[in-house]
């Protein structure tokens, strides 16, 4: 028994064929849209990627720029099937197309899918890459004159002040670092070398944090020295005074940007699966509608159109028999010839 069989006139066949054709056109324009979000995402990645680890997260707008281009492929070569079965006699040049076609486009549209949940599953990958790329890259900002990390210092600060955050996973994470260079201490003021000597890796640490992390909404003029010494500052208490620094990590504020990217592009992939699988849903009953017209020979007459000619066990059944005497055929094939 068909799975979901409709009856089909020539009018309705023909309308099919017309409306199928303007709708791999749009296909291919979704398809140039899935490129550019792709490309975009790789852009936003790349402008960022000194604060990043050295992880694999490229495959998620690698893979989106891998379908777009592939889906205006698809669809350009649907667009013309639809565009030539329009006219039945023509259906002819592609019959023999038409259902490895169809074939490969599911199992396009299920890379689609894949692409899309992709966009919802890096998360987690992405979270790791930028906890280990913002915490070195906070330890060398202070190597300003070392090539390589001359840039670093520029790159936190303009983070700091861009996204509104502070540190990696806060304000704190300066207190653990050196990040004044040993060029800009006076090592001939007592303070300073007993602050190296009393720290065993001879680091000068202090509860201090660069001036981009000054919260520039408070009204109190920036307090970033001595943050945690009350009696450094007039009317001061840093347990329960709210800072005029800003309070969220860096790697935080990065996640949030980076996920609300991504869940917009996965929205916007999600849809375009959707779109492509009635697209193809329709080639199918196009295709199995024109097939049973030219098996009775009236090209004129009405026909079925169905999704599986068969049910979905018995369709499975079969070709699972299918499978399994190809292996059978190879397995007889390999076997050495007396």
């Amino acid at each position: 028994m068909a799975v979901l069989r409709l009856r089909f006139t020539k009018t309705k066949r023909d309308k099919l064929a017309q409306v199928l054709w303007i709708l791999n056109w749009i296909s291919v324009v979704t398809g140039v849209i899935l490129f550019s979000l792709g490309l975009f995402l790789k852009v936003e990645i790349n402008k960022r990627g000194e604060l990043m680890a050295e992880r694999d997260i490229q495959y998620v707008p690698n893979m989106l720029i891998a379908v777009g281009i592939i889906a205006c492929a698809i669809n350009f070569l649907g667009g013309k099937i639809c565009y030539d079965c329009v006219d039945t006699t023509k259906f002819l040049r592609w019959k023999l197309i038409m259902l490895p076609y169809i074939i490969c486009t599911f199992f396009f549209t299920f890379c689609v899918l894949v692409g899309a949940l992709m966009c919802y599953s890096m998360h987690g990958e992405l979270e790791e890459s930028l906890n280990l790329g913002l915490a070195e890259a906070i330890r060398f900002y202070k190597d300003t004159d070392t090539p390589g990390r001359c840039f670093l210092k520029r790159t936190v600060d303009m983070l700091h002040i861009e996204f509104q955050c502070c540190g990696n996973n806060g304000y704190k994470d300066w207190f653990q670092i050196q990040w004044i260079s040993n060029r800009y201490l006076d090592m001939s003021k007592k303070e300073v070398a007993d602050r190296l000597r009393s720290n065993v890796e001879g680091k000068y640490l202090i509860d201090g944090v660069p001036f981009s992390c000054c919260n520039i909404n408070s009204p109190r003029p920036c307090i970033q020295q001595q943050i945690t010494n009350n009696s450094a500052h007039f009317n001061y208490e840093h347990q329960t005074e709210e800072l005029n620094l800003w309070m969220k990590g860096c790697r935080q504020a990065l996640l949030e940007y980076y996920t609300h990217i991504m869940q917009s592009i996965g929205l916007t992939v999600l849809i375009t699966w959707l779109f492509e699988l009635s697209v193809l849903t329709g080639v199918r009953y196009l295709q199995t509608s024109l097939e049973n017209v030219l098996r009775q020979g009236d090209l004129d007459s009405e026909s079925d159109g169905w999704l599986l000619e068969n049910s979905f066990m018995e369709t499975a059944r079969t070709n699972l028999n299918i499978i399994k005497s190809l292996g059978k055929s190879n397995q007889i094939d390999t076997q050495p010839k007396a």
